[in-house]
């Protein structure tokens, strides 16, 4: 452990420049059966212009929250309250009044939601629900330059036959082709950053890689920076330059992709790599994360993971360690660290992309 450099929760956002999206130490609490619960605890980190930061852990760990926190757009029954700092270049978004913020929703940060049928307005056809973003940030005058604008829009974002889908409505399109069309929306103001919840859960693993694949392009033409929300080790690694695991709430590990998926040194990291198909060819069955994770707001004095970490000892359940800086990464340490399985040391960021294959027999091996 000498080698190691604590840090704390600043580290991460005190790196920052000035074109970055930035939290430092941001917390949220919601008020939930009469007490307040901390659904996010103390999360610093960078979002960097033509860069990708995947944001990945289970369910509940608070990452849509993250995001939600970041545009302002928490559910008002929650009563939810923001502590700590977002910054988007030298603008403090915890400090805009109302009227200022709705200026940055949709025009310097865009979001594309979860499930893009309770986004879309069953009512209207599509192209007029792009239109309104258009007009919304002043983009295509009225009439028929607005008609073009769309359609630009529609192309750019790879749906075919854009001039006769501008008319269709939500229901007349496949899955893939609405998950295109949220995307058309939130590209339509040209944003810095985008911030994609689960944009891939709800299709195929083809459709997927070609969407992942889209968002890639827009990203490499446009410059934005780009957070992906997903619990998918596969999506991060397709497209993802750093990533974030988040637990219970908290920043677990952080860092280069390639660096971690090489060699995770937290434990619950390793995990997560431990359950997806493929990554290590030695494992003959998946393996499960005991337990099931923390309910939201649960603090406990140790480190959260513990009760359901294989390698947990007393002082895990005592103390929790801080984010320390090791190996171009931050982690929060335990009383060693998580060694990498054999096959992800070799084949790193490779090790967890989904590969789909078919194969149909043909001839004489069809006749045998």
């Amino acid at each position: 452990m000498s080698a190691v450099r604590a840090t704390g929760a600043m580290s991460a956002a005190a790196a920052s420049t000035a074109s970055d999206l930035a939290l430092e130490r941001l917390s949220v609490e919601v008020q939930s059966g009469g007490r307040a619960l901390r659904v996010v605890d103390d999360v610093s980190l960078v979002v960097r212009r033509g860069e990708t930061l995947g944001l990945v852990g289970e369910s509940g760990s608070g990452k849509s929250t993250v995001a939600n926190a970041i545009l302002r757009v928490l559910p008002r029954r929650a009563r939810a309250r923001i502590t700590g700092r977002i910054a988007l270049g030298a603008t403090e978004l915890t400090a805009l009044p109302e009227r200022e913020m709705r200026a940055v929703r949709g025009r310097r940060i865009a979001m594309i939601p979860q499930d893009p049928m309770s986004s879309l307005n069953p009512l209207y056809t599509i192209g007029a629900q792009i239109a309104e973003a258009l007009a919304a940030h002043g983009r295509g005058a009225s009439g028929r330059a607005r008609r073009a604008a769309v359609v630009e829009l529609l192309e750019r974002v790879r749906i075919d036959e854009p001039a006769t889908r501008i008319d269709q409505y939500p229901h007349e399109l496949s899955g893939g082709m609405r998950q295109r069309v949220v995307g058309a929306i939130a590209m339509a103001s040209n944003p810095e950053f985008l911030l994609a919840d689960e944009p891939t859960t709800a299709l195929d693993v083809t459709v997927q890689a070609q969407y992942l694949d889209l968002l890639a392009r827009l990203q490499r033409e446009t410059g934005m920076g780009l957070l992906l929300i997903t619990h998918d080790l596969g999506v991060v690694a397709r497209v993802a330059t750093h990533v974030a695991v988040m637990y219970a709430g908290r920043i677990v590990e952080t860092g280069p992709v390639d660096t971690i998926f090489a060699a995770p040194r937290h434990w619950y990291t390793r995990a997560l790599l431990d359950s997806v198909p493929g990554h290590a060819q030695e494992i003959a069955r998946l393996a499960a994360i005991a337990g099931q994770p923390l309910r939201a707001g649960t603090i406990l004095p140790g480190c959260r993971f513990a009760p359901r970490c294989p390698r947990a000892e007393d002082v895990c359940v005592q103390s929790e360690p801080a984010l320390a800086s090791v190996d171009a990464r931050e982690s929060r340490l335990g009383t060693e660290p998580a060694a990498p399985a054999p096959a992800t040391t070799s084949q790193g960021r490779a090790a967890v992309q989904h590969t789909v294959r078919c194969h149909f027999p043909i001839g004489t091996e069809a006749a045998s």
